[in-house]
């Protein structure tokens, strides 16, 4: 709990405001974090200001032919398979749910090509659900601060939510990721510069 509020300190914001991905509707951020797999947030960002404008909704993208669609989102990378899961999703997406994004980790991970980690995102980020999206980053620290012993991302899920307030959850884990940018990063972890030197076992200052 002392990790969670210096990281909270140190990160100040609502789930929303730490959230580097910019969108306005929970389809929107559902849709940029499919993108944002191997691409930065900036890039992706830059590619739906764009995109959001052409097809901002299930309804609007339903229009979309593939190729349309990968000349839109081409600079975030694996464009063809993202373009088909996002296609594939939205079709989903409007024949089950009439085009409103569902709110659980079940119907959320029942859609094409939305894995665990973005539906947690979606569901901590646009509905403020409990939800904690274990990232590269988030994985690292946890390992690192000795809050997990495991690799698998559903395993350390398991772990950190054992123990953080369900409401706190989503916090958790955008502060991971802003901290393992900034400061633990994955080479040469800036111990110096760390607020949790401390409490870390594996601080090269303790």
């Amino acid at each position: 709990m002392e990790i969670l509020n210096r990281l909270g300190a140190s990160y100040p914001g609502s789930i929303r405001q730490l959230c580097a991905l910019k969108f306005g509707t929970p389809y929107q951020l559902l849709i940029a974090t499919i993108l944002s797999a191997q691409c930065t947030d900036e890039r992706v960002n830059s590619t739906t200001r764009r995109l959001f404008e052409v097809c901002g909704s299930p309804q609007e993208m339903s229009k979309m032919s593939q190729e349309e669609l990968e000349s839109l989102i081409y600079s975030t990378g694996f464009y063809k398979n993202k373009s088909k899961n996002i296609l594939e999703m939205t079709k989903v997406l409007l024949l089950r749910y009439g085009g409103e994004v569902p709110d659980t980790i079940e119907a959320l991970t029942g859609l094409p090509g939305v894995g665990r980690k973005t539906a947690n995102v979606v569901l901590s980020v646009a509905f403020s659900k409990p939800g904690l999206p274990v990232d590269t980053h988030v994985g690292r620290l946890s390992l690192r601060l000795g809050l997990t012993r495991e690799k698998d991302p559903v395993k350390v899920e398991r772990d950190l939510m054992s123990w953080v307030p369900p409401d706190r959850a989503g916090g958790l884990s955008l502060r991971l990721i802003l901290h393992g940018r900034s400061v633990c990063l994955a080479r040469k972890p800036r111990c110096g510069l760390c607020i949790l030197a401390d409490l870390c076992p594996s601080s090269t200052l303790v």
